[in-house]
């Protein structure tokens, strides 16, 4: 143990504590801009500079350690001096124009400097110029960016991809896309990661909420909602409202307030990619196709993106089962839109999602029958940050509204259903069904639990009907490529893999709630739905009676031919770009054919 004085307080901590940890055990706050433990402690932005007794410097107390009998002063006049040009030097390289962006009163930057009080910066205004792409669903501004380091970090050692790095040089020196791309020309998973821990408003989503008005404004059109599970996880943390008052049902009366005319839950149709889906693996099981690669979930846009730019020989090994979101578009416009009487060309089909990769899914990267009539799926897919900007555009006080019911008839989710918001939700849920089917009869609702938890990557086996079944789940791009390393070098076996590109699963989506102090909340919010599970009366896809109806009355069974139809997809009809390694293989090597990606 270290015997440390901060700020006159004396304080006992382990050896290999920096400064700002031991700080923050004596109940002292050092502000900082760029830290993010064990992924970005390079000291960039020197806000979190303090004074050390002894040291003819100012250090960063990020990542330096504490020594016996070291005395700190985080607040003396030196150090009080130095953070706050330093935060002024930022300001003058950082477009300022904080209300119309979409972090206001949630930006660091902005915290630090009203904390110093500043009322006018002596620096000269010098704002960096790029262009940028307004349509992909990943939008940057490089006069917000203040080159913290902590997406080029974040993504680099967290999801392996290494899409931001350094450009320029001196004070001209930003973050940009690496090897001198343009974004959409990248292998980014548009994962969003980059976007819930950039303490400022650099990286956003694409806004596409103006859309959405029109559409509840345009009196020809018919508008259905979709809300995803990991979406009422999350949705009341900027609201201030405690998880047991921030309800599903509470959303859905919100969303028709705001003049949808149907709300409806994405459980229901997670429900139906458990029958498609489960159906489909057993199928392959029993054809012997797993015996040297597994088959892998196909719900998650981000690791589809990530599989198809990193290791295109396995796209064949994917379900092709369409991801919820996509079956619940494909669905509306078909079955629901005949059983109203709907004329399907007057739907707006929206979709409230946790994620941003979701708005590349839906622009054109799923070929279904739909689309060959000039229709998508889905046409809109908002974030759950994009729903609370138009819930607060339209002053509703979430406090007041009572709950309300999903519409029917694609209200009903099983507990299931509502699992595929939180890593291994996917497989359990469908280890549900698959044990119903071969077995004829339900095993405990939760007899698969041991798939669960927030370890990145995680495995288990399960009997089924005396073939055992090999399992593997995991989140986060980083970890998918060690198990894929491993599975592709005969390390490990597996008959059934789920990945979710984000660290925790779809419940820490880049497009989720960005809590002030950026902490992570996968664990939480995951547990959340876990609960919803096991309080449901509904705990299996197979006996959710609407699905039944669904089948019985119009699709038939699953994978029928309709099925394949409007539920399955081909991977092959669209193209994403290759990383830099894969592609100077195919330029030097015209033998190397990547599939879909030639």
């Amino acid at each position: 143990m270290v015997n440390v004085i901060i700020n006159g307080i004396a304080v006992r901590v382990p050896e290999g504590t920096t400064i700002m940890e031991a700080a923050a055990k004596a109940g002292v706050t050092i502000p900082s801009l760029c830290y993010l433990k064990e992924i970005n402690e390079i000291g960039a932005c020197r806000i979190c500079c303090v004074e050390v007794e002894g040291e003819s410097r100012l250090v960063s107390s990020c990542n330096n350690l504490v020594y016996e009998g070291m005395v700190v002063h985080t607040n003396s006049h030196r150090a009080l001096e130095a953070r706050r040009i330093n935060v002024e030097l930022l300001l003058s390289q950082h477009d300022g124009e904080c209300s119309i962006c979409v972090r206001a009163g949630n930006c660091k930057l902005q915290q630090v400097a009203n904390n110093f009080g500043l009322l006018k910066n002596p620096y000269k205004k010098d704002l960096p110029k790029r262009i940028w792409t307004e349509t992909f669903p990943l939008y940057r501004n490089v006069q917000k960016c203040i080159k913290c380091m902590r997406c080029v970090q974040y993504c680099e050692k967290i999801q392996t991809l290494g899409i931001w790095g350094m450009s320029g040089s001196g004070s001209r020196t930003t973050v940009d896309v690496t090897y001198n791309r343009r974004i959409k020309d990248s292998d980014c998973s548009l994962c969003g990661q980059c976007i819930t821990h950039c303490p400022v408003g650099a990286l956003r989503e694409r806004d596409d909420t103006r859309e959405v008005l029109d559409a509840l404004r345009d009196p020809n059109k018919i508008t259905v909602v979709q809300i995803a599970p990991a979406v009422r996880a999350a949705w009341g943390e900027t609201h201030g409202l405690p998880r047991e008052m921030a309800t599903v049902r509470r959303l859905t009366a919100i969303l028709r307030s705001m003049g949808f005319d149907y709300v409806f839950d994405t459980a229901f149709s997670a429900d139906l990619t458990i029958m498609e889906e489960s159906t489909e693996f057993l199928k392959r099981l029993q054809n012997g196709e797993l015996k040297d690669l597994p088959m892998f979930t196909s719900c998650c846009p981000g690791w589809m993106r990530f599989v198809k730019s990193q290791y295109p020989q396995l796209v064949p090994q994917i379900s092709t089962a369409k991801s919820p979101m996509q079956m619940f578009g494909a669905i509306t416009k078909t079955y629901f839109a005949e059983k109203m009487g709907i004329d399907p060309e007057k739907i707006c089909s929206v979709a409230i999602m946790p994620c941003i990769a979701k708005k590349a899914e839906k622009d054109g990267h799923v070929f279904d029958r739909n689309k060959k009539h000039g229709m998508q799926d889905v046409d809109i897919v908002l974030t759950t940050r994009e729903m609370d900007r138009l819930m607060r555009m339209q002053n509703i006080n979430v406090f007041s509204l009572p709950e309300a019911e999903f519409d029917s008839p694609l209200g009903i989710g099983s507990g299931a259903g509502v699992i595929f918001g939180a890593t291994g939700g996917v497989m359990e849920a469908a280890l549900r069904t698959a044990y119903h089917t071969v077995v004829g009869e339900n095993a405990p609702a939760d007899a698969f639990r041991s798939i669960r938890g927030q370890e990145g990557w995680r495995e288990a086996e399960f009997d089924l009907n005396g073939t055992t079944i090999r399992c593997a789940v995991a989140s986060g791009l980083g970890n998918a490529r060690k198990l894929i390393q491993a599975v592709l070098t005969h390390k490990v076996h597996y008959d059934f893999v789920e990945i979710m590109a984000c660290p925790g699963g779809c419940v820490g989506g880049g497009g989720q709630p960005i809590p002030f102090e950026q902490n992570e909340l996968a664990d939480a919010r995951g547990n959340m739905l876990y609960s919803l599970d096991r309080l449901s009366p509904l705990r299996y896809s197979h006996e959710n009676k609407e699905i039944n109806v669904l089948y019985d009355t119009y699709l038939g069974e699953p994978m029928s031919e309709l099925a394949e139809e409007l539920l399955h997809t081909d991977h092959n009809s669209w193209v994403m770009p290759l990383n830099m390694h894969l592609q100077q293989r195919n330029d030097e090597d015209t033998t190397i054919h990547f599939g879909v990606n030639k």
